[in-house]
């Protein structure tokens, strides 16, 4: 797949880390490559391995996806709210104990650095960023908070994705705190013990559909991964199928589809962007940021639905007529929509849905609409 291509072409000569679980994996017959820094698995080998099956179980069952390379960070210190603030576009005084919130990294220059997660914990700010950038990231914040505030990288800490309809079930067996795993709602967090280990479990994830993040004590994440892929539902999932799934769920990936020259409002993530914010400003490109909200921008970033069997890959080009509009930033074929789709930037006013395009691939015109994303409805949980 293209960014994962990318990846290894761009890390190929740098030295590897290990995830925790890497033994597990190759024990389990994974495809390993290299990934943000790591080898990683892209699928897994055997009867039922490849990515468009592993892509199915995890829309049909649930799908146990080792995101351990994701920066685990913790932020406390006095004054922490006023600190982030900022740093981050976020409203912290809306975020509760046990709730967290998608935010971004700016320059300033209002393009993107980084898409994060921000969670409240008792008198600290829990933050989950991308593992391509976490070192950066890192040193952003050092630099930009003050002396005061500390900084702690989780390094001891694995990250585990459980995703799909039956995800919920499977977990609950195992998950125990000071009330039910069915408890949580869609962006919503608590403590729990699995097989006698504090974990963190987020109600949250990259697919689209319900699932959950857990955090857990590395040492202890071969055991945790086994506890859970033992149970019926449960099954190892791949890099590859973690990208189609957030593909058909219309997600960005950070490096393709939003970069330090992306804003956030081109991209479409004003809602990483809390209301407060986007009339007060205080946070890094918020001049740029406020201006586009207001006047609007020359490209947006919006899905395609591509006509046929051949997948456009990032880096076609859309044209509109003999015009060249847009260009693609994340594609492949969709094998829940048995169909080619894609993201891009395009000129705004050719963004509207139902606007006829064409993208070029393999030298070939390809017709295709823009589309309304996500290509798949999203299946959060939110409550009974």
């Amino acid at each position: 797949m293209t960014d994962h291509d990318a990846a290894e072409d761009h890390l190929e000569d740098i030295p590897l880390d290990a995830l925790p679980l890497d033994a597990w994996h190759r024990a389990r017959g994974a495809r390993m490559v290299p990934f943000a820094g790591y080898e990683m698995p892209i699928q897994y080998t055997g009867p039922f391995g490849g990515i468009v099956a592993e892509h199915n179980w995890t829309r049909e069952n649930a799908g146990l996806f080792d995101v351990s390379h994701m920066g685990q960070l913790l932020l406390s210190g006095p004054g922490l709210d006023e600190a982030v603030e900022a740093v981050l576009p976020i409203d912290l005084s809306t975020l509760k104990l046990g709730q967290q919130r998608y935010s971004l990294l700016l320059d300033e220059d209002g393009g993107v650095l980084d898409d994060l997660m921000v969670s409240r914990w008792p008198d600290a700010l829990y933050l989950v960023v991308n593992g391509a950038t976490k070192w950066d990231d890192m040193g952003t914040l050092r630099e930009a908070l003050p002396d005061d505030i500390t900084l702690n990288y989780l390094d001891d800490r694995a990250l585990l994705a459980l995703q799909g309809p039956k995800a919920g079930d499977a977990l609950a067996r195992h998950a125990t705190g000071d009330y039910p795993l069915s408890a949580l709602t869609f962006m919503k967090f608590s403590r729990f013990q699995i097989a006698g280990h504090d974990v963190t479990i987020a109600r949250a994830g990259y697919t689209g559909e319900d699932g959950f993040e857990i955090s857990l004590p590395a040492d202890a994440a071969a055991q945790i991964a086994n506890l859970l892929c033992a149970e019926p539902e449960v099954k190892p999932i791949g890099l590859g199928a973690r990208d189609s799934l957030r593909l058909e769920a219309g997600l960005p990936l950070y490096g393709h589809d939003m970069s330090p020259d992306t804003s956030p409002i081109e991209a479409g993530l004003i809602f990483g962007i809390n209301k407060r914010r986007r009339s007060e400003g205080g946070f890094p490109g918020a001049d740029r940021i406020i201006r586009e909200i207001h006047e609007g921008t020359a490209r947006k970033w919006v899905g395609l639905n591509i006509v046929g069997r051949l997948p456009a890959r990032e880096g076609a080009e859309v044209f509109k007529g003999a015009d060249h509009i847009g260009t693609v930033t994340s594609g492949g074929f969709s094998p829940t929509l048995g169909a080619p789709i894609a993201m891009a930037y395009v000129a705004s006013e050719q963004a509207a849905p139902g606007t006829a395009l064409e993208v070029e691939v393999r030298g070939k015109r390809l017709a295709a609409t823009v589309s309304p994303t996500p290509f798949v409805p999203h299946r959060y949980y939110r409550g009974s």
